[in-house]
């Protein structure tokens, strides 16, 4: 039998779902969103939809369940606006990421070889780009959006049978980036810095945007982007007229890249500092950071702002190497510079967890709104076992899978009263195997 808390949980997870009613035209989807979530949170090892309805307490037709992710007409966006709005964290960092889907054949939405994150090489995948709000201790999923190659944008054999709408275009992932960012600000959540990889941090204009929005920012770069030591100055040479490639005003020396720049440095000039990610155990590597000004505006006579160049390398001689760039004040500590750049990775285990333990690349269907649908639905469950988490206890805090254990554990026991011949198959089972060990 379910103990009071037991029951308590269960009734915080219906009022958490209440929370979303309004995004659904009727009743029917509002259920069908509650038997999701329950699958998600569920038992099941593999968060397909056949799966996840044979383990729910009280299932509908599979129809019906699958109707409501892959073909009911609610706007996956005005959910995402809804649970901005809700969460009971509302001040971090914003991590900027992108996570990736294996695929094994062509159909699934967006799917292409591209560079794939989740097995580190190039694959058949899906790729999108995510928003997390990082407290220090939480991370609060605030945005997902499909990246789309050019070959399903412009096929419209393709685009119709993945229903992707027609307002949908092609679409960069630093600018899918960038309307995440937008539409986190809009949800009235205060970010403290913006941190991302070197897919947003070597485009001058996420940098640009950031810099006229005022957000501390550390952004990994590739070593091949090139740098101005310090501030330059802009020259101005009527006679002889200016080389062919060069306006009127250039600087009075030479752009270096990263990577030359960061081999140039000393071994003095470095130094081992150890950070550590919540409760993870602590990391340490060698770093060395200088003021840099990013070779991007000078050809339209004006300069880049000046930030800090974070030049990284692991222990060891094999260790490896890092740059960011980091738009914190130059009275900034080197500490303070690498705890900043450090939260990117803070990310990992999140996705992580939101992979194994809500089975985020478990989704089988092929259209654009069932991608969204479940990406969405799964960032409700993740947020519901943040709140979990964030309650007061005896001991230590819950980790994320222990949150979901815990959900699971009372998802089952309510599973077995609702069905009684699942006890008496268990009780069967029992029975079998102390025979066989008789």
């Amino acid at each position: 039998m379910l103990d009071q808390h037991s029951w308590a949980l269960l009734r915080r997870l219906t009022r958490w779902l209440d929370q979303f009613k309004m995004c659904f035209g009727h009743r029917a989807q509002h259920v069908s969103l509650r038997q999701y979530v329950d699958g998600l949170l569920g038992d099941s090892g593999r968060k397909s939809m056949s799966a996840m309805l044979a383990r729910v307490s009280e299932p509908t037709s599979y129809q019906a369940f699958q109707h409501v992710i892959t073909h009911a007409p609610w706007e996956a966006e005005r959910v995402w606006r809804r649970l901005r709005a809700v969460l009971p964290e509302r001040t971090g960092i914003l991590i900027l990421d992108e996570t990736s889907f294996p695929q094994s054949g062509p159909h699934s939405v967006g799917v292409a070889r591209q560079y794939c994150g989740a097995l580190g090489k190039v694959a058949n995948c899906q790729g999108a780009v995510t928003a997390a709000l990082w407290t220090g201790r939480r991370a609060w999923p605030v945005g997902a959006l499909l990246y789309l190659p050019e070959a399903w944008i412009g096929d419209g054999a393709r685009r119709a049978a993945a229903r992707i709408p027609a307002t949908v275009r092609l679409q960069e992932k630093w600018r899918l980036a960038l309307t995440l960012l937008r539409r986190t600000r809009s949800a009235g959540i205060t970010l403290t810095a913006v941190v991302a990889d070197a897919e947003y941090g070597d485009n001058s204009t996420v940098r640009q945007v950031l810099h006229r929005l005022r957000l501390p920012d550390a952004l990994g770069i590739s070593p091949t982007v090139t740098v101005f030591r310090g501030i330059p100055g802009l020259r101005v040479d009527r006679e002889p007229p200016p080389p062919r490639n060069r306006r009127e005003g250039w600087p009075d020396q030479e752009p270096i890249s990263v990577r030359a720049l960061s081999d140039a440095l000393s071994a003095k000039t470095g130094r081992r500092v150890t950070w550590r990610n919540s409760t993870n155990p602590p990391w340490e590597a060698d770093f060395a950071a200088l003021r840099v000004t990013p070779a991007t505006d000078w050809r339209h006579r004006r300069l880049a702002p000046d930030v800090w160049l974070l030049c990284e390398r692991g222990l060891g001689p094999t260790g490896r190497r890092r740059h960011s760039l980091v738009s914190l004040p130059a009275s900034a500590s080197l500490t303070q510079l690498v705890r900043l750049a450090h939260h990117r990775w803070a990310i990992e285990p999140h996705y992580q967890d939101f992979k194994t333990e809500l089975g985020l690349d478990h989704f089988e269907g092929r259209s654009y709104p069932g991608w969204q649908h479940h990406i969405v639905i799964s960032a409700i469950a993740s947020a519901f076992l943040q709140c979990e988490r964030m309650r007061p206890r005896a001991g230590p805090r819950l980790t994320f899978p222990q949150a979901r254990a815990f959900v699971q554990e009372i998802f089952t026991g309510l599973l077995c009263i609702r069905r009684p011949q699942y006890m008496r198959w268990m009780k069967q089972a029992e029975q079998r195997f102390h025979r066989l060990r008789i």
